[in-house]
């Protein structure tokens, strides 16, 4: 590669030293970064995601990811590294960051962009590439630097990531150590000390990492758990509901944090969704595999790593379930009720999803409330019906979830409604089929839901057809950058 990172060692071992010099680099590149020129700004964002979403290179650092953690499978993090790093360009080329980005005539008031300055960016071992480049694609798209303090089990993946994207940046000319790593070994008093010393942190991963930030006494954003639970109701196409669960279950072997941990399904139709799920690719435990579940998924109250984020045949032959559950995609294990003292209700970055019964839709909800209280407060939860007016009922019974999804349609739901349409097209979950129509309609801000007078149809046709155009936008700047072209 044409840029290294140097790795720093720490002087007479201390972490604020090694920290410093990182921040005096960082903001010497900020002084040196065109960051009052949209487009010089933009092109540094496009660089940064061609570092990945390059195809060998995406290759290479999921291969290298599976390697060094021994976390997920290589498939999937290669649709991690392309398609979310392709989505998230597709968000970012759409917004104004410098200059004058708002005004309000009836106020008098005029908004400028400004940046915040270096960013501390705290990554998991989950997703030790395409996490480091997202991050420092919003760091750059805001006029800042960045600071990536990685997942020690992911340091060479993060390591060789932040090479690739300096090597970009020099390309275009942009000031390399505005994407920066801290040095090797990282260490917890490392990690923190980059908290402490940034003027933003923005922590993925380690609860105790988010809670650190969170009471630093920095500006912190922090992601919390996932735990998502999902409720299917008595409307839902019960074989669509179950080949999505199926698919984001699977997925880079549930290390995702929007991976259905728990279903919670309606009495009327429990014994049907079982039957989908299996068909799906499901295998259900009986009493005796539940508890070589319970023993082996867990030891001493923290998740054993040697079964989470593995294969399911590896999975089944390490605690011991049967050649019945090696041959299958996912295991479900039944519960009478969540709660602190069940670990199955807690989030389990593994192939095993729980399953409870509910009396009604309320019993449902109160649940689902139950799952998340456990943990994942605030993160997501979803629903799988036919009627229209459960996902906002689901949203404002659900205290601790921002959204839900519909199944047939299969939405997000409110805010985010549009969003999830387009990301769920990327990750081949629509399909972007059917008519073309001659003229495509003028839509709303793409983050903005339709009203509901619209019918189901007409705004799904919507939906499909704005997505068709950011594709064809973000191929097209891909395809620019790809054959050298940098004006945008």
């Amino acid at each position: 590669m044409s840029a290294k990172v140097t790795a720093l060692e720490p002087a007479a071992g201390s972490a604020e030293l090694a920290v410093a010099d990182l921040m005096r680099r960082a903001h010497a590149a900020m002084d040196a970064y065109e960051n009052h020129d949209q487009g010089r700004v933009d092109e540094a964002v496009t660089a940064l995601a061609w570092s990945i979403y390059k195809p060998e290179n995406a290759k290479l650092l999921a291969e290298l990811a599976v390697e060094d953690t021994g976390l997920g499978n290589v498939d999937s993090k290669i649709i991690k590294n392309t398609r979310k790093t392709f989505g998230a360009l597709r968000d970012l080329l759409r917004a104004k960051t410098v200059g004058v980005i708002e005004e309000d005539p009836a106020k008098g008031m005029v908004k400028y962009g400004k940046p915040v300055g270096v960013v501390g960016a705290v990554c998991p071992s989950t997703n030790p590439a395409a996490t480091p480049v997202n991050k420092a694609m919003m760091a750059l798209k805001g006029g800042n630097a960045v600071v990536i303090a990685p997942s020690p089990a992911g340091y060479g993946t993060t390591a060789r990531t932040v090479d690739l994207m300096r090597a970009e940046l020099k390309k275009c000319n942009h000031p390399e150590n505005l994407v920066q790593i801290l040095p090797a070994p990282v260490t917890k008093e490392m990690t923190q000390a980059l908290i402490n010393s940034c003027d933003l942190a923005v922590v993925t991963g380690s609860q105790n990492n988010v809670k650190r930030a969170m009471t630093s006494g920095t500006v912190a954003i922090g992601v919390g758990a996932g735990n998502v639970p999902v409720i299917i109701d008595d409307t839902a196409d019960l074989d669509d509901a179950a080949e999505k669960i199926t698919a984001s279950k699977i997925f880079d072997n549930a290390t995702s944090c929007s991976s259905e941990n728990s279903v919670v399904i309606l009495d009327a139709v429990y014994d049907q969704t079982l039957d989908a799920l299996k068909r799906a690719g499901g295998h259900l435990c009986d009493a005796g595999e539940k508890s070589k579940v319970l023993d082996g998924l867990w030891q001493n109250g923290h998740l054993n790593r040697h079964v989470i984020a593995k294969d399911m045949n590896i999975f089944a032959e390490v605690i011991g379930l049967s050649p019945a559950a090696a041959t299958a995609k996912f295991a479900m294990v039944e519960d009478d009720r969540p709660g602190p003292d069940r670990p199955l209700s807690d989030e389990k970055l593994a192939l095993v999803l729980t399953v409870y019964r509910a009396r009604d839709f309320a019993d449902a909800k109160r649940i689902t409330n139950a799952i998340l209280e456990v943990k994942g407060k605030g993160h997501s939860v979803g629903i799988h019906t036919a009627r229209s007016h459960a996902c906002p009922r689901t949203c404002r019974g659900n205290r601790r979830g921002p959204s839900a999804g519909q199944s047939g349609p299969y939405l997000r739901q409110w805010r985010q409604l549009q969003q999830h349409a387009a990301v769920h097209a990327l990750h081949g979950r629509r399909n972007l089929g059917g008519q073309q129509h001659q003229r495509e309609p003028e839509l709303p801000p793409f983050y903005q839901h339709h009203p509901s007078g619209h019918d189901d149809r007409r705004r799904q046709t919507l939906r499909r057809s704005s997505v068709r155009r950011l594709l064809v936008e973000v191929r097209q700047v891909i395809s620019c950058w790809r054959d050298g072209f940098h004006e945008f």
